[in-house]
C-alpha cells in the first residue's frame, strides 16, 4: 500500500509540474494564439492583443473593466475584439480580479507581457539577443556557489541543444536559396562575440566540475558545429553581395527566377520608364580612322628628339677591354695550375667554401674571357659529400689551352 501510495503522490506531482509549465506556455503565447490550439495568421490580432496589454498596464492595480477594454479596441471591429478577449481569457493572459461570480474587471498576465516582449525581440535579429542573454546569465549561475552540478549539466545540454539546432538552421540555409538566405541575415550577426562567450563559458563549467567533462565535450562540438555553419552562410552571403558588399541589391538568382518565370507584360513593365537611344548609323572604317585622327586632342603631341646631321660611324672596335682585369685572372689561373696545364676541380675546392667560391668564380671568368688560353669542363657526374662544404661536387677540369 505505501509504494502504491507513493507512486500515486509522485505521478500527481508530475502532472502539476507538467500543468505549472504548460500554463505558463499558455500566458506567454497568449497574444499570438488564435484560439487554443492554434496560432494566429493576421497581424492585427496581435496588435488587439498588445494594446489591450498596455491598457492593463497603464490601469495599475485596479485593472480594467469589459467596456474600458472595448473603449482601448474601439479602432478594432467588435468581432475580432470578442474574440481575441476569449481567447486571452481562456489562456490566462486576462483573468478576473477577483474569482468570484459576475466579476466585472480583470488583470492582465506579466508572463503574457514578457513573452510578447520576447517575440518582439525575435522578430529584429532572429534569437540573437537571447543567446548573448542566455550565456551571460548561464555564465552567472556557473559563478554562483550554491549552483549544483545537475544545474551545470541541464544548463550546458540545453546550450549545446540550441546550438546544434541553429547550425542545422544554418547549414539548411546555406544550401537553399539566395533570398531566404538574405531574408534570415541577422541570425549571422554577432556570431564571433557568441562564439567567445560559449567557449569561455564551456571553460568554466570544466574547470569547476571536470566530472562533466563529456557534456561539456558535447557541449563544444555543438559550438564548433555553429561556428562553422555561420561562417559558411556568411561567406556564401557575401559572395552574392558580389564586389559592392551590398545586401540591399537583388542577386543574380532572383534576376534569373524572375527572367525565367515572368510573363511577357512583366518583363516588359520592368522597362518602362525607360528610354533607349536610336540605333546609331553605320560608318565605314576608314571615315571612322580618319575622324579619329582630325579630331582634337586633349595634350598636344610630344616632338621627336633632334638628331644629328654627320653620319653614324657605326660601333667602335674598341669594346673596352679591361687589361688589368684579364692579368688579375690569368695570375689567378697560373696559381692555381702552379706550372700544370691541367688540374681537377674538386682540388681547387678543398679549401673553406667562401674562399673557394671566389676562386671559382674567377676560373669561369677567364674561362670566358676571349683573350685568356683556359678552359674549365664539366663531366655529367654528380658526388654527394655528406659533412663536406660543399655537400655537392660535379667532377671538372680547368686546363690551359694551346691558343
Amino acid at each position: 500500500m505505501s509504494t502504491d501510495s507513493e507512486n500515486a503522490a509522485a505521478s500527481l506531482d508530475d502532472a502539476l509540474v507538467g500543468e505549472a509549465v504548460l500554463g505558463v506556455y499558455r500566458q506567454m503565447f497568449a497574444a499570438l494564439a488564435r484560439d487554443s490550439g492554434a496560432v494566429v495568421d493576421d497581424p492585427e490580432l496581435v496588435d488587439v492583443a498588445e494594446t489591450l496589454l498596455a491598457a492593463f498596464a497603464d490601469a495599475g492595480e485596479e485593472g480594467l473593466s469589459r467596456e474600458q477594454m472595448r473603449h482601448v479596441c474601439r479602432r478594432y471591429p467588435a468581432e475580432v475584439f470578442e474574440n481575441r478577449l476569449r481567447v486571452l481569457k481562456g489562456l490566462g493572459a486576462v483573468r478576473e480580479v477577483f474569482p468570484k461570480p459576475n466579476q466585472l474587471r480583470y488583470r492582465a498576465s506579466f508572463t503574457s507581457v514578457v513573452g510578447l516582449m520576447f517575440v518582439r525581440r525575435m522578430m529584429l535579429d532572429g534569437g540573437q539577443s537571447e543567446m548573448h542573454r542566455l550565456l551571460a546569465l548561464e555564465q552567472l549561475n556557473v559563478a554562483d556557489p550554491r549552483m549544483t552540478p545537475e544545474q551545470a549539466r541541464e544548463g550546458a545540454e540545453g546550450l549545446a541543444r540550441a546550438f546544434r539546432l541553429w547550425s542545422v538552421e544554418l547549414v539548411t540555409l546555406t544550401n537553399g536559396t539566395i533570398e531566404e538566405l538574405r531574408e534570415q541575415a541577422p541570425k549571422l550577426w554577432g556570431t564571433e562575440e557568441i562564439l567567445l562567450r560559449a567557449e569561455r563559458l564551456h571553460g568554466a563549467i570544466l574547470r569547476r566540475w571536470p566530472q562533466l567533462d563529456r557534456t561539456c565535450t558535447d557541449l563544444r562540438a555543438a559550438i564548433y558545429a555553429y561556428g562553422d555553419a555561420s561562417r559558411r552562410a556568411a561567406a556564401r552571403l557575401s559572395d552574392s553581395a558580389g564586389t559592392t558588399r551590398n545586401l540591399t541589391l537583388l542577386p543574380p538568382e532572383t534576376w534569373r527566377t524572375f527572367a525565367r518565370t515572368a510573363s511577357r507584360e512583366r518583363l516588359a513593365a520592368v522597362l518602362d520608364g525607360f528610354v533607349f537611344d536610336a540605333a546609331a548609323p553605320w560608318h565605314e572604317p576608314a571615315a571612322v580612322v580618319t575622324a579619329v585622327e582630325d579630331g582634337p586632342r586633349a595634350t598636344p603631341p610630344r616632338p621627336a628628339p633632334p638628331r644629328p646631321s654627320v653620319p653614324d660611324p657605326g660601333l667602335s672596335d674598341d669594346t673596352g677591354s679591361d687589361t688589368a682585369a684579364a692579368e688579375r685572372l690569368r695570375d689567378v689561373a697560373e696559381q692555381v695550375l702552379r706550372g700544370r696545364d691541367r688540374i681537377a676541380v674538386e682540388e681547387v675546392l678543398a679549401q673553406d667554401w667562401p674562399a673557394a667560391r671566389r676562386v671559382l668564380a674567377d676560373l669561369s671568368s677567364a674561362h670566358l674571357h676571349p683573350d685568356l688560353p683556359y678552359r674549365l669542363t664539366w663531366s655529367d657526374g654528380l658526388t654527394a659529400r655528406p659533412g663536406d662544404s660543399p655537400a655537392w661536387v660535379t667532377p671538372g677540369w680547368f686546363e690551359r689551352t694551346g691558343a
